[in-house]
């Protein structure tokens, strides 16, 4: 992730004064809203899960198809044409799957940051209720990270690797250098040949999806507007 600019930032002077006049009926309603975040929440996580899952199964399936493919045709033409084939639906399926982690991870971050606003409200309400809270009350992204994933600054580089989307990536990215190593057995490149085209792809592919996913969070920060941004240290 970029470091946030500090034209991102809204002017403590411009931010919302807070009001401890919250009556009854708004109180209702922000809880009302804040239970909707959550629901919504719910589902993104879920269709992020089932979307993952099914990619993997699909991968495992192909998998298992070639492994009984093998036999019957000795890594010759018949495995090539089959393996060119299934494999390249499976590589689609993985980067339809990374887009849609993608928008559902900013759906997420914004129904994160809408809970915070809610949160905020609270506090202005309650402030002596603010030891009692592990979840931040700020809507920038420092306060939607240490809501969503426990995080009280930015994530080391690797972190990437370890979330969903990145696992995926590098499955995918491996799924594509087996594309380009089977179809250089095909044209009778060789092992070494194969592998290194296979190693080659894997590379790119890799960087596109890195590439892709830095854009992506560059255009979702850019679009989101703090109300209540964290305070300096």
């Amino acid at each position: 992730m970029l470091e946030p600019e500090s034209t991102s930032r809204v002017p403590p002077a411009e931010a919302p004064s807070p009001s401890h006049q919250l009556g009854p009926q708004a109180l209702q309603i922000l809880q009302t809203e804040h239970w909707s975040l959550l629901a919504a929440r719910s589902l993104v996580y879920t269709e992020a899960m089932s979307r993952t899952s099914i990619f993997v199964a699909a991968l495992t399936g192909s998998v298992v198809a070639l492994a009984l493919v093998d036999p019957a045709t000795d890594f010759g033409d018949g495995f090539v044409a089959f393996g060119l084939v299934l494999l390249p639906v499976v590589y689609f399926l993985g980067v339809a799957t990374m887009v849609r982690l993608g928008q559902v991870n900013w759906e997420d971050a914004r129904w994160v940051q809408g809970m915070n606003r809610i949160r905020h409200a609270y506090l202005d309400a309650a402030p002596e209720l603010e030891p009692y809270f592990v979840t931040s009350r700020y809507d920038d992204d420092l306060g939607i990270l240490q809501s969503s994933v426990a995080m009280h600054g930015w994530p080391p580089w690797w972190q990437v690797f370890v979330a969903v989307p990145g696992v995926v990536a590098v499955i995918d990215s491996v799924v594509a250098g087996a594309v380009v190593g089977i179809a250089a057995i095909g044209l009778d490149l060789g092992t070494a040949a194969s592998i290194a085209l296979g190693a080659v792809a894997f590379a790119i592919s890799l960087g596109g999806f890195v590439t892709w996913g830095r854009r992506t969070i560059a255009r979702g920060r850019a679009e989101f507007s703090a109300r209540f941004p964290t305070p300096d240290a």
